[in-house]
């Protein structure tokens, strides 16, 4: 299991990048570009070396910790996987791709691909001093065009992208990633029901593609929540004082609101339940819901149950759960 902190390293590194630049123009900066993202715009408003320091210092620690957090579901249910390729698409600052060497020690050829010459500045230059990511090989151009002849990865990852697209673009976007995964798929997107909706259609069309779904759900079939629920999970992370800044928060911490999909090649050797919301607890009982191979459930673990009860008080939103012994 990785942190969802941001590596100390990483951390000091923007900080340094930032020393003698005006906080509150990054500030302002930053609030701006992210703006565009949330209402679906893309990286072209980061044009400058400040823009994109700005917005990764406000931005990449939430980023990494969502991405942390689907890396250490997977790993959870497939401990095996020991990937030593990556291919990281719209990799921005490389954020995906720091999260992703931090989960997996196997990673040998670490390839990303973003249309931003800002950002890719600077992943290369966060990257040169770690030894790990020194040797990123990030390719400048339309992520969706090079992903065309770029060599199948055993981990492929795309993080935040697929929003900046219309459904046309998306579906293509959905059909290459999957042409270049030789083993698993990460998609990450925000923690809203647009974001929820658009790994739903990326789900169900690959799972037609023959793909078997790893987290976070526990099955291959149709997502059985209804509207106005949605699949979500909330990572928190500690805030630093550049981070506090930049973002303009007074809280020490940040809740990030994110979903996500794995998609294998191959189906994952087991299938737990998945905690969807944070569990509640009583004096006579904890309740969890669940969503199990076989669709929805409350389980419930009563007190009088010391072994059930005692299993339900570790659990947390978004955690992978076996629910045995549990009443519905």
């Amino acid at each position: 299991m990785i942190s969802p902190a941001l590596p100390a390293d990483l951390k000091a590194a923007l900080e340094q990048l930032l020393y003698g630049t005006s906080r509150t123009e990054a500030a302002t900066r930053a609030a701006t570009i992210s703006k565009t993202y949330r209402d679906g715009g893309t990286s072209a408003p980061i044009v400058t070396t400040t823009d994109a320091i700005a917005y990764a210092g406000a931005r990449m620690p939430a980023t990494y910790a969502a991405v942390a957090a689907s890396l250490n579901a997977l790993t959870e249910i497939t401990p095996e996987f020991s990937p030593s390729t990556l291919l990281d698409v719209g990799a921005g600052p490389g954020t995906a791709s720091f999260a992703a060497t931090q989960a997996f020690e196997s990673l040998r050829t670490l390839t990303l691909l973003d249309a931003n010459p800002a950002l890719r500045e600077l992943a290369l230059t966060l990257a040169s001093d770690r030894r790990r990511t020194a040797a990123f090989d990030y390719q400048l151009g339309d992520a969706r065009k090079l992903l065309a002849s770029a060599a199948p990865a055993e981990l492929v990852i795309a993080s935040y992208v697929i929003n900046e697209l219309g459904d046309a673009a998306r579906d293509q976007l959905a059909d290459s990633l999957w042409r270049a995964t030789a083993g698993t798929l990460l998609i990450v997107e925000p923690g809203t029901p647009a974001g929820y909706q658009r790994i739903l259609d990326a789900r169900a069309r690959l799972i037609a593609q023959g793909a078997h779904v790893v987290a976070p759900c526990p099955h291959d079939a149709a997502c059985p929540l209804q509207p106005p629920d949605w699949c979500h999970f909330v990572q928190r992370l500690p805030r630093s004082r550049l981070h506090q800044q930049l973002k303009g928060a007074e809280l020490p911490y940040e809740d990030e609101k994110f979903s996500y999909v794995a998609l294998s090649r191959a189906a994952p050797p087991t299938r737990l339940s998945r905690v969807l919301t944070q569990p509640e607890q009583t004096k006579v009982a904890i309740t969890a819901k669940l969503c199990t191979p076989d669709g929805l459930t409350m389980a419930v673990a009563p007190r009088r149950d010391k072994a059930a009860y005692a299993r339900f008080r570790r659990l947390a939103w978004g955690d992978a759960a076996d629910d045995g012994n549990a009443s519905d």
